[in-house]
């Protein structure tokens, strides 16, 4: 990365946090912004040069409302966060249609012939998927210390937004998962072993702050890859969380395995779990945190799910005798 600029704001973005998934789309979005206004510094620019760029994705690039919404993203956190001049909210621009999606959700019957089916050794992400409303990421990157057994909740931390939340835990899983941190400990106890080890990945304010704790069983990766590789970020030796592509692929086997016709993922998971928690009573406020949607209307969508019919209509036809 040769922009001085660019470099300063991956470092930034290093401190707080960020996934570096989301880091690596927030800069090349940030970069092409840059480019479209010739190579001018963001300083420079305001929000009718970013409402002109947004309008640009729209009409010349035909972007995806999903493609313009990263870019707006990356940009909000540019101006907001990084150049502490948060853009207005009421920004004038021409969206990129945007069609509603409704999520696919399963029967809890749907729910337990997968769970039943799927893989041993993916078996116990899929069901926090379920159990906790996680999303994929959010599951894959838990450290065993994020698991807090005496409150019953799982501790995500930097989920999307960059936000923490507090999720339930499903006792059911708690002798899964004591016995899998068990393994855990064995795992670590033979890399430890390994002299080029460097301990697991943290980020770099955090590994200033506390220079050992990374060979401690608390900060490693719930879900461990089989392997050590070497981190490409530092160079060093260590094991990273298990590829989100394994649960993936596990997921949609299962879901065939087990006859269920609907688009599955492990996000479906997530869907499923909101709306059989408004099933069975829970405040929609409840849900939302669980979940960790800024907004309620996000949350709100599951409300449609549980409506018989759509929004509550009862059609003609299940009144006749045929």
């Amino acid at each position: 990365m040769k922009s001085t600029f660019l470099n300063s704001l991956y470092e930034f973005m290093l401190i707080k946090r960020y996934a570096k998934r989301t880091i690596e789309n927030y800069l090349n979005w940030i970069a092409d912004y840059i480019r479209f206004h010739q190579y001018a510094h963001p300083e420079k620019l305001d929000e009718t040069h970013v409402e002109a760029y947004l309008t640009y994705l729209a009409i010349k690039r035909k972007a995806a409302a999903s493609t313009q919404a990263t870019a707006l993203n990356a940009l909000v956190f540019l101006y907001g966060k990084y150049l502490e001049k948060p853009l207005p909210e009421d920004m004038n621009f021409i969206n990129s249609g945007r069609e509603r999606k409704l999520p696919v959700v399963l029967t809890q019957q749907e729910v337990k012939a997968l769970l039943n089916r799927i893989t041993p050794q993916h078996y116990l992400a899929a069901a926090m998927l379920y159990g906790s409303g996680l999303r994929l990421m959010e599951c894959v990157r838990l450290r065993v210390g994020d698991i807090d057994f005496d409150y019953k909740c799982v501790r995500i931390w930097f989920g999307k937004g960059g936000k923490h939340r507090v999720a339930t835990l499903s006792e059911s899983l708690i002798s899964h998962l004591q016995s899998h941190i068990s393994r855990a400990e064995v795992l670590l106890e033979r890399d430890l072993r390994v002299p080029e080890f460097a301990g697991a990945w943290l980020p770099q304010g955090l590994m200033k702050k506390y220079k050992t704790r990374n060979k401690q069983i608390e900060w490693q990766y719930l879900f461990p890859a089989q392997k050590l590789s070497i981190d490409p970020e530092s160079k060093r030796l260590r094991r990273h969380h298990i590829d989100e592509k394994q649960v993936q692929r596990a997921v949609r086997k299962a879901a065939i395995d087990a006859g269920i016709i609907k688009h599955v993922t492990p996000h479906t998971l997530r869907h499923s779990f909101a709306t059989h928690l408004l099933q069975s009573g829970a405040d929609i406020r409840t849900v939302q945190d669980q979940l960790g949607h800024a907004d309620v209307r996000t949350t709100q969508i599951y409300t449609h799910i549980l409506q018989q019919g759509a929004h509550g209509v009862v059609s003609p036809l299940s009144n006749l005798i045929l």
